[in-house]
């Protein structure tokens, strides 16, 4: 369903008050991976209020945004933030920075949640997961009211699953029978289940919920996510999956040399990212910014 193009920022200069860039100094030539996070991660909390339930992601993105409102709190320009924490390790992340934190069973509905991803395909679908803190991320972001996501420009993709693994949280019992069964799921996609292992090898890893994580990876397209969902769903011993389907309701990529093209019509619209086209906007609002 086509949607009047939303609003975008192209070609602007982002201030980080840390010191990384400001509108009045030129921009570098060269930027990290993790300055365009920390980009993305900053102008998102621009999104956030005083008053706001908020979802905190995991991972080296939403690391940046936790840091960020931890510091607007501190400066009081943020007041009675509570905060939801996606995992143990962002959970020992805001209690350090002093943001007061709470679950969904005293909070069931979220105003905002912002958090990374490690792939978005051009549907602005998502694969999560590949730190190990699926199940949290989505039982949080699929509560929020609205969810951003912030990536740079290296997690565009073609389709799900084309730059690494599709996570899925498995139980421990019988785990070699599940992953056989989930591979043998996507034999036509010339699928290849691996059991994440921890420190080399040496052990298996375990997630925050005490389960374990099967990686799917395929040589070729899945096809219809939300049949290959529901089939993965339907195995008994598997808890949750890395697809985050029609949950993104902004998404925020820091890029480099971008364009915007075919923009402003009420019917089709365009977004292009170095040859990657966003297109089928559906009730989600993406955002680009040029350094």
């Amino acid at each position: 369903m086509a949607i009047p193009c939303p609003p975008f920022i192209g070609s602007e200069k982002l201030s980080i008050e840390s010191g990384a860039m400001s509108p009045s100094s030129p921009s570098p030539l060269i930027l990290t991976q993790d300055e365009l996070k920390k980009i993305a991660a900053y102008k998102a909390v621009e999104f956030v209020q005083s008053g706001m339930v908020l979802g905190l992601g995991t991972g080296s993105t939403a690391k940046h945004a936790v840091d960020r409102i931890a510091d607007l709190l501190h400066q009081g320009k943020l007041k009675n933030i509570v905060g939801i924490p996606t995992s143990t390790k962002t959970h020992k992340q805001a209690v350090s920075l002093g943001i007061p934190l709470s679950d969904l069973n005293s909070h069931p509905v979220v105003d905002l949640a912002i958090d990374g991803a490690d792939e978005v395909d051009s549907n602005l679908n998502l694969v999560k997961g590949r730190g190990g803190s699926l199940l949290r991320e989505k039982m949080i972001e699929s509560a929020c009211k609205k969810f951003i996501v912030i990536v740079d420009e290296s997690k565009l993709v073609a389709h799900v699953g084309a730059s690494g693994a599709m996570p899925v949280e498995v139980v421990p019992f019988c785990w070699k029978f599940t992953q056989d069964r989930l591979q043998n799921l996507f034999d036509y996609a010339g699928c290849v289940a691996k059991l994440r292992t921890d420190n080399g090898g040496e052990k298996i890893f375990v997630t925050d919920n005490g389960n374990y994580i099967v990686d799917l990876f395929f040589k070729k397209d899945i096809g219809d996510l939300k049949v290959a969902s529901d089939a993965i769903l339907r195995l008994a011993g598997v808890v949750e999956h890395g697809m985050f389907l029609d949950m993104a309701t902004t998404v925020i990529v820091a890029e480099v040399e971008g364009s915007l093209l075919n923009c402003g019509s009420e019917f089709y619209q365009e977004r292009r990212f170095r040859g990657f086209r966003i297109t089928s906007y559906v009730n989600c609002d993406l955002q680009l910014f040029s350094i």
